[in-house]
């Protein structure tokens, strides 16, 4: 089943890709010096944002284990 080894490996790296952009937006949001409230605004969205792209993470490490046992 290679056929399923790549699709999986892309959709992980896009998820690794959105983790990036999520640490980059808190570091980014800190260095801003911003008040309790928008840093609180800043790191809903970013939490948002971290949910998403570890669950991207983890279904493309699905699809390569299952292409890889198949």
């Amino acid at each position: 089943m290679d056929w399923l080894i790549i699709p999986g490996i892309i959709i992980t790296c896009i998820g690794l890709a959105l983790l990036s952009y999520t640490i980059m937006t808190i570091f980014r949001a800190k260095r801003q010096g911003l008040s309790e409230a928008d840093m609180q605004a800043q790191l809903q969205v970013a939490i948002t944002w971290n949910l998403g792209a570890m669950g991207c993470s983890g279904l493309g490490l699905m699809i390569v284990a299952v292409g890889v046992l198949l």
